[in-house]
């Protein structure tokens, strides 16, 4: 049972005992800011002080002296402070047990929630128009919704990935007719696409070929490509011409007159969408016939509710005016619009030799996914873009990214996955065998670096809920590089093997290596970042090992 469960049980038995009626289903337990207030603490006589019919103090008083009579497992301390918090201190015997369940649950089962079975979610990303390669700025949009849906499957729901290809309307027409101008020698049209690429792909296309569905092809291979190089991998890739043929636009147009959510005015039709939050009604139906940009993806999410119980889109830093109108229309069709969530990513400002990189070195134009891809490595690209929340702007420095420094953080996390199979291959080398976890005295490890690295993997379960509760990966990016500092600490300060090492000391201290190598693997594989057996850096002097 973790700690705060049995803290929780106890809590709400000595609240009981007192008197309190009635006893809170919830019990709000937190570690202090002040390591020297204790190990948790717990608010509950404040917000139990009113039923109690006593002051917070008193009643807070009345719980430390009862717990400290009949003191629940670990606990050695109970304290009272300041109003009527509650703090507990407690053996390191806490902590021992936590390195039990993590390798018990090992590198499937550790942090694993079963939070979200029997809920399935569509989590909808980069969703780019196949008119050329993914630039710089989707990569962050991609790398983020990956890792929210690999939180999701962790959290135990039915997750599919999926790609909205934009393949239809007046930018396909224009990116065909550049591909044929190109072909031939001609200058692309005015309302045509310029890049480089377009030079390119018109010399690799057949004579014979037709520009439209050839450039659809190659601009759909190109997406593929650097995703697949990023470990990202769609289930699903949704064509929106396709609800054209399938008559889905017209069946969502119907489904909306007969719940009266649009009217006819001036030839063309228009959403009521004011009626739920939105700054003004919006057109569905041009004047012309032709259905607007809003129409086709009102109709794409109402497929995606007949798929899944809940939807997630990410969005570029231009799409913030669209929430309130998909929110409104999903409402009108009869859906819990908090069933769609929709997050927005922030530009990323590119930087090499501290000023900013706005054009490829390759052709003169958008730096290209690819490209950053190949300079910097898959690894750096993911972590990097998922170092903070997807609201705020970032600053990606391709030389920092691309060096082997410790003020490079992938490099530093994954070099601490690195120095345990180094550690673990030194203990093989010199025939020490950790035998089973069973059998090992995880009461000598308790060296305040060791129980730090303790107190990390405590917090990762908790890390991985909210994160994916929060749909944000960055909590996990920074929870990972704080168990690698620790770890990194550890394993500077705290001989693992060697002269003068007690041989259950070094038994006790593998297994603690053991631990943080599943955390560093459960928190790397939810970021889609690889966990390295072996990597080098000159001034490595294995004092750790």
């Amino acid at each position: 049972m973790d700690v705060r469960d049995t803290l929780t049980d106890a809590i709400r038995g000595a609240l009981g005992a007192l008197g309190v009626d009635p006893v809170p289903e919830v019990v709000q337990l937190e570690r202090p800011g002040n390591p020297e207030h204790g190990d948790w603490s717990t608010n509950v006589a404040l917000t139990s002080a009113k039923a109690a019919g006593r002051n917070p103090r008193e009643l807070g008083t009345q719980l430390a002296e009862h717990l400290t009579a009949t003191p629940p497992p670990h606990v050695v301390g109970v304290e009272v402070a300041g109003p009527g918090f509650v703090n507990f201190r407690l053996a390191d015997t806490w902590l021992h047990d936590v390195l039990a369940e993590v390798v018990a649950g090992g590198d499937d089962g550790y942090a694993r929630h079963a939070t979200g079975e029997g809920t399935s979610v569509i989590v909808e990303f980069v969703s780019a128009n196949p008119t050329g390669p993914l630039h710089a700025g989707h990569g962050r949009g991609a790398c983020y919704g990956d890792s929210v849906a690999r939180l999701y499957e962790r959290c135990g729901h039915d997750v599919v990935r999926e790609f909205y290809i934009n393949d239809r309307g007046l930018q396909m027409q224009n990116f065909a007719a550049s591909l044929a101008a190109r072909a031939v020698g001609d200058d692309v049209p005015e309302d045509g696409y310029h890049g480089q690429y377009i030079v390119d792909w018109a010399g690799e296309m057949p004579v014979d070929a037709d520009p439209m569905e050839w450039g659809y092809a190659r601009a759909l291979a190109a997406h593929r490509a650097v995703l697949e190089d990023l470990s990202i991998h769609f289930d699903s890739w949704f064509s929106e011409r396709s609800m054209i043929a399938t008559g889905a636009i017209d069946a969502t147009l119907a489904d909306l007159r007969a719940a009266g959510a649009v009217y006819d005015e001036d030839g063309a039709v228009w959403l009521r969408s004011t009626d739920h939050g939105d700054d003004k009604d919006r057109v569905l139906v041009k004047g012309d016939g032709e259905p607007t940009y809003l129409m086709p993806d009102v109709a794409y999410h109402r497929d995606k509710f007949a798929r899944a119980d809940r939807l997630v889109n990410v969005f570029g830093a231009d799409h913030h005016g669209y929430v309130a109108r998909m929110h409104a229309a999903m409402a009108l069709l009869g859906h819990d619009p908090d069933e769609l969530q929709i997050a927005i990513t922030q530009l990323v400002a590119l930087q090499r030799d501290g000023k900013e990189v706005r054009l490829s070195k390759r052709t003169g134009e958008m730096v290209e996914l690819a490209e950053v891809v190949g300079e910097v490595g898959a690894d750096a690209a993911r972590f990097t873009y998922l170092l903070l929340s997807v609201d705020s702007p970032q600053t990606f420095d391709l030389d920092l990214v691309a060096s082997q420094v410790n003020e490079n953080p992938v490099f530093y996390v994954q070099y601490a996955h690195a120095r345990i199979h180094q550690i673990a291959r030194r203990a093989a080398e010199a025939g020490v065998d950790r035998g089973d976890l069973a059998d090992a005295d995880l009461s000598l490890l308790s060296h305040p670096r060791e129980l730090e690295v303790l107190r990390a993997l405590h917090e990762l379960p908790d890390t991985v809920a909210r994160a994916c509760r929060e749909r944000a990966p960055h909590q996990v990016t920074t929870w990972v590089r704080d168990l690698a500092a620790s770890f990194h600490g550890f394993y500077h300060d705290c001989r693992v093997l060697g002269d003068g090492v007690d041989p259950a000391l070094s038994v006790a201290r593998l297994w603690l290596a053991e631990g943080a190598r599943i955390g560093l693997v459960v928190a790397l594989d939810l970021l889609g970042v690889g966990a390295p057996t072996e990597m080098w850096r000159g001034d490595d002097d294995g004092d750790g090992a």
